[in-house]
């Protein structure tokens, strides 16, 4: 369980306005709240909290002037096209307590490889002690045939965390590849009205070709 301390810096000015300068400066805007204290709104080094959360379910020490506030990662916001850092929600944590987190899960494994592999599910929800939280949990793949599943009870879970996810939610999937089917194009016969029209000779052909034997009937009578 990976645990960071990180300096912070007590916020005196609110809104976007003063959101947008704090950022500009390097700071993150971030509110610290929970276990029934009034919420505190600080501003943390951004560099220093986005390395922290490149690990999930980072315990974060928040060290501010007068006392150091134990907490958890609770939501953050990124900017929708930069994916910068824009705030984030810190929850109080007490060591030797039980939370609820969600958790990625890994795979590992050779299974079909005439099947697509579907993640249903990226991670799941488990009880653990808030300083024994797992960075992953793994689930294996091995000899996972097409149309197979591997469900959230099939995930490895150590020994003193809980599993809170539905045991038959479905966490990786292993469809079966459709099968190419071969096209045949086939020649429309004509309709019966475009037969008759086809076979019968255009109007005034008819009239212009000479009816059979009449030459030879001019050249007798001359």
């Amino acid at each position: 369980m990976a645990e960071i301390s990180i300096k912070g810096a007590r916020r005196t000015e609110f809104g976007k306005g003063a959101s947008r300068r704090s950022r500009r400066d390097g700071f993150i805007p971030a509110v610290i709240y929970g276990h029934g204290e009034k919420p505190q709104h600080v501003a943390l080094p951004s560099r220093e909290l986005g390395i922290a959360l490149k690990t999930s379910n980072v315990l974060i020490d928040v060290v501010l002037d007068d006392h150091t506030e134990l907490t958890l990662p609770k939501s953050v916001s990124r900017d929708p096209l930069t994916g910068l850092l824009e705030h984030i929600d810190l929850v109080i944590v007490r060591r030797g307590e039980k939370v609820i987190v969600s958790v990625p899960v890994h795979t590992e494994g050779k299974y079909d490889q005439d099947g697509i592999l579907e993640h249903t599910n990226n991670s799941i929800e488990v009880e653990a002690d808030v300083t024994n939280i797992p960075a992953f949990l793994m689930l294996s793949m091995e000899g996972m045939m097409a149309g197979d599943s591997r469900y959230a009870s099939d995930v490895v879970i150590p020994e003193g965390i809980k599993l809170i996810s539905d045991p038959k939610m479905t966490v990786i999937h292993l469809s079966v590849r459709a099968a190419e089917e071969e096209v045949v194009v086939v020649a429309a016969a004509p309709a019966e009205g475009d037969a008759a029209a086809a076979a019968a000779p255009a109007e005034g052909d008819a009239a212009a070709a000479p009816a059979a034997g009449t030459d030879d009937k001019k050249d007798k009578k001359k």
